[in-house]
């Protein structure tokens, strides 16, 4: 995906998620590896989270436990409907 596909995606799957009520999902972003070593996903989604339109639905977010995915995951926390 592009950055934008990714953004896009993200945007539907939180905005579906808020709608049926959940309290937590697990967005997985990937380690990857870039010149500032962090993949591009994993550096943007967190930025993304707290801007608008997510930021409407998104209460917070903490890299998951290891068994989880560590690093290359996020619990992202949403708000109550």
């Amino acid at each position: 995906m592009t950055q934008d596909e990714a953004h896009n995606a993200l945007i539907g799957f939180i905005g579906m998620s808020h709608a049926r009520g959940h309290r937590m999902v697990l967005v997985i972003t990937g380690k990857g590896l870039s010149k500032q070593g962090q993949g591009i996903l994993r550096r943007a989604v967190p930025r993304w989270l707290v801007t608008p339109p997510l930021a409407q639905w998104v209460n917070g977010h903490d890299v998951s436990a290891p068994h989880h995915g560590g690093d290359g995951a996020l619990y992202v926390r949403l708000r109550r409907q």
